[in-house]
């Protein structure tokens, strides 16, 4: 029997649940709207390591570990390993894949790459082909700088609608257990491009790709705002979430007050981050730690989170290519 629903959009039937999660962010985070939420506020962006990627990886590695602990599991409990983040050949998740010795899939989709790894692990898991798979992603404000824009010591004038890489990184293990949130609807989406071609304005380059996914898995499930309680896009920020709800209603969608951008929670008013924040560990960090806790309150029961990525290269970008972009949808409900 197939499990899809429409063109893009798939159904898990066994509705795999979230048995473990944990979030683990630096110092402006904590300091942020949601520092209360965290599972772990840092305050050292450098952990005391030789460098920002080392830091990371340790954000990364205990972010698992904590995870882990949460779902009563180690890591030989483990069937895969599926991880990601913004550096070049993923070396964060690489070197976290190498220290915890499970199978391992690393996944780039830049800042949506948590959509890969929830994607990924929901099929594998409803396909019966494992039984419980860890998920992680993770970004830091100076190792993204650094491979993106300029060094932070450069001291570069930020532009209005620039955005902060959110550091931290998020961990959950998925699987079949009795309490917990459960995936029940995924949608891949394809990549558009709509010839965008600054940088330093990715909430407008992504915000037609989610535009794009959500319209798509609407028509698939024949679904409306109203079949859900929280619709959460995970890093346009402030000019692209503007630009996603425009392109929402001019499709004849209105979504009211149920539509929430997590680049435009994470940080307070009184922090200099321009637009918002950005990075793989944006909306990660925000679902596993806000979204997530709030739904066990009973706040929210259905939530359909939109994971964003603009696919960036610094080297395509000065051969004066555009922005392609990318979102995948997933339905998350607390039953």
């Amino acid at each position: 029997m197939s499990k899809r629903a429409g063109r893009w959009t798939t159904t898990l039937s066994s509705k795999p649940r979230f048995l473990g999660y944990a979030t683990n962010v630096g110092p402006e985070e904590g300091k942020g709207m949601l520092g209360q939420y965290y599972d772990s506020v840092q305050t050292d962006y450098m952990r005391g390591l030789f460098s920002a990627e080392q830091a990371e990886r340790l954000y990364m590695r205990e972010a698992c570990d904590h995870a882990l602990a949460k779902a009563n599991c180690l890591p030989t409990d483990m069937d895969m390993f599926i991880a990601g983040d913004l550096l070049n050949q993923i070396v964060t998740a690489n070197f976290v894949a190498r220290d915890l010795q499970i199978p391992f899939i690393g996944v780039y989709n830049a800042c949506a790459s948590i959509g890969d790894a929830l994607t990924l692990s929901g099929i594998m898991i409803d396909g019966n082909y494992a039984d419980k798979v860890l998920i992680s992603v993770s970004s830091h404000y100076q190792t993204a700088e650094r491979q993106y824009r300029y060094p932070i010591e450069h001291n570069i004038q930020r532009k209005a609608t620039n955005q902060c890489t959110v550091t931290g990184a998020a961990a959950a293990v998925l699987g079949y257990g009795d309490i917990g949130p459960q995936i029940t609807h995924l949608t891949v989406g394809q990549v558009v491009d709509y010839g965008l071609k600054d940088p330093n304005h990715m909430g407008a380059a992504m915000a037609p790709a989610a535009a794009d996914t959500f319209l798509r898995h609407m028509a698939d499930l024949g679904a409306t705002p109203a079949d859900y309680d929280l619709i959460l896009t995970g890093d346009l920020a402030a000019y692209g979430k503007t630009l996603f709800t425009h392109l929402i209603r001019q499709a004849g969608f209105s979504l009211g007050n149920k539509y929430q951008d997590a680049a435009t929670l994470i940080y307070s008013q009184q922090q200099q981050v321009n637009a918002g924040g950005s990075g793989a560990a944006c909306l990660a960090v925000v679902l596993f730690g806000y979204i997530f806790k709030e739904m066990a309150k009973g706040r929210w029961r259905r939530v359909l989170a939109l994971a964003t990525g603009a696919l960036f290269s610094p080297i395509s970008y000065k051969q004066g290519e555009s922005i392609p972009c990318v979102a995948h949808a997933i339905v998350i409900e607390q039953q």
